[in-house]
């Protein structure tokens, strides 16, 4: 197996004694013979490698963390797979990651030994923070931020890794359990991850506050005796103040904290930038200006205000009745120059606005969101970056817009924003899946509101004769019910006539032709009819029909007429 010790991998990389293993992968210490040089080698599970979307999404996250040079992110040199050879014989494809070896311990470790200095928590979160603003202007999200993945080397300097492997694995078709052992446990989802909803820089964001809490405390905010139960508090649960776990700590961080795990996104920190601010505002003991104005009455009772001198005199004035006015009233000329003045002011601004002229210059700390539709991500982010912007991608499912390119971006194509601004890039999922109605036995009116509710296009009717299905119900359609089609597909449709075919019974015997129409092909009702004006024949060949050969109402009655003279 390739975890055996001396193996060499990609014809460079010598594998060491293993020092990490994880629910996903075993960590060795290795060299690259290539270059003399001390590596970390990843050795990704072999389940991982049965997914071909896995393998193709793993280069591509390994490439874009690799373009990541930072000193507080852990370097990755180089990635790929190794053909081994297993037990039974057989061949599997091994992900590997050859990484920045640090000489150093990780967190989780040195949490385990209990609660960190308030000062030495905001220095390691303060480090956590500056690989994510890093991180994210170059459009990389980690969305598995725990204490797992963040290194502290011997000097205290702070080392995150991992970055691109948990979507790499998120966006393929592995089980829930392998997913769950790739991201660590649940303690450290936002709600949005335990909600399955798409993730953005913000998630890392939540995730760093958990990882806050628990230096701070000793725990994650939220424990339970399952993932689920735990992923249910992220999205419902009040997380306790960490103060009320560790009495030394002070309400400037708990005010922090609480902000940063809110579970809307939106009312969390925006960027990495923010929170490091408020980190070291609270670290220096002083609780964030911004959080104290937003107030949190209901956590650590009135929350300070800064109210100007103005203010407090204007209140003053308002309430102290003891107060009385002295000044006299100004003339009433200067009332009315004062009303004139503004008046001119107004038509002269006024005067100015209509006549400005537009100007189409760009100021140089501005830029303009260049249209990207119709590209891939990756070049997408290329373009982005070019202009000192960053990306981050969503997706969305289209009906228009093939998988994998670029439906818009948010803010649109020609908004002017300032660099280092995150630009959302939408990207297409393709058209969405959707099952296609089973309509048969409906009218038509109805079959049509049915699958254009369901997403799809009504198509062309098609009429066939039946001798059992009413008129205008439907027969079948193409695509066929309960089958798979995307959504905005068109629906044809197959409706009966309401007739049948009846064929020219003369010359056939009279229990011939009986048999005939009653047949369940046709379900017609025969009515025989002698004429004795005619010489009677053996069988009693038909003579007449009522009605003539071609298409006819169902169930209609034929008059069979036979000589019986």
């Amino acid at each position: 197996m390739l975890t055996e010790q001396g193996r060499l991998i990609a014809g460079r990389y010598r594998v060491g004694e293993l020092i990490g293993r994880g629910g996903m992968a075993d960590v060795h210490i290795g060299t690259d013979s290539r270059l003399g040089r001390t590596v970390a080698i990843k050795l990704l599970k072999s389940t991982l490698a049965a997914d071909p979307a896995f393998r193709t999404r793993f280069r591509q996250e390994a490439q874009s963390a690799a373009r990541m040079a930072h000193p507080t992110i852990v370097r990755v040199f180089d990635a790929g797979e190794e053909t081994v050879t297993e037990a039974d014989g057989h061949e599997v494809q091994l992900p590997f990651i050859v990484m920045e070896h640090v000489d150093g311990r990780l967190l989780k470790d040195i949490i385990r030994e209990g609660p960190l200095e308030t000062s030495e928590a905001v220095r390691i979160i303060n480090g956590v923070l500056t690989a994510l603003e890093y991180s994210h202007r170059a459009g990389v999200v980690h969305r598995d931020i725990k204490p797992g993945n963040i290194m502290i080397t011997g000097t205290g300097q702070v080392k995150v890794m991992d970055f691109g492997i948990a979507r790499a694995i998120s966006n393929t078709s592995t089980t829930v359990a392998q997913t769950t052992a790739i991201l660590g446990t649940a303690a450290y989802f936002s709600p949005e991850q335990a909600k399955g909803e798409l993730v953005d820089a913000r998630t890392d964001l939540y995730s760093t506050g958990v990882v806050l809490f628990e230096m701070l405390t000793g725990r994650p905010p939220f424990r339970g005796d399952s993932a689920v139960a735990v992923a249910y508090q992220h999205v419902s649960e009040v997380p306790a103040t960490p103060s009320s776990l560790n009495p030394r700590i002070s309400p400037a961080i708990d005010t922090v904290v609480l902000h940063a795990l809110a579970k809307d996104r939106f009312a969390r920190y925006q960027s990495a930038a923010e929170f490091r601010t408020d980190v070291e505002t609270a670290g220096a003991g002083h609780i964030p200006l911004a959080r104290a104005l937003e107030g949190s009455t209901g956590l650590f009772g009135a929350a300070p205000v800064t109210v100007s001198t103005s203010e407090l005199a204007l209140k003053q004035l308002s309430e102290d009745s003891t107060m009385v006015r002295t000044q006299r009233r100004p003339p009433v000329i200067w009332v009315w120059a004062g009303i004139v003045s503004v008046v001119v002011i107004v038509v002269a601004v006024m005067f100015w606005v209509f006549t400005l002229t537009p100007s189409t210059d760009i100021p140089d700390n501005s830029r303009e969101v260049p249209s990207l539709t119709g590209q891939v991500y990756e070049a997408a982010q290329d373009s982005l970056l070019e202009l000192d912007l960053a990306a981050t991608q969503a997706e969305e499912s289209s009906a228009t817009v093939p998988a994998g390119q670029v439906i818009r971006t948010e803010p649109p194509a020609g908004t002017i924003v300032e660099p280092s601004e995150v630009i959302k890039v939408i990207v297409s999922t393709g058209a969405e899946a959707v099952a296609v109605p089973d309509v048969i036995n409906r009218s038509l009116d109805d079959a049509k509101a049915v699958i254009e509710a369901a997403g799809l296009l009504s198509g062309s009717v098609t009429r066939e004769n039946s001798p059992t299905v009413p008129a205008n119900v439907v027969l079948r359609t193409d695509p066929a019910g309960a089958s798979s089609a995307h959504a905005g597909v068109m629906v044809n449709f197959v409706v009966s006539s309401g007739l049948v075919t009846l064929s020219d019974l003369r010359g056939q015997s009279l229990s011939a032709a009986s048999d005939l129409l009653s047949a369940p092909s046709l379900l017609l009702v025969p009515s025989p009819e002698p004429d004795d004006s005619c010489e009677s024949e053996p069988g009693s060949p038909v003579t007449k029909q009522s009605l003539a050969p071609g298409d006819v109402p169902q169930r209609s009655e034929v008059t069979l007429t036979y000589c019986s003279g």
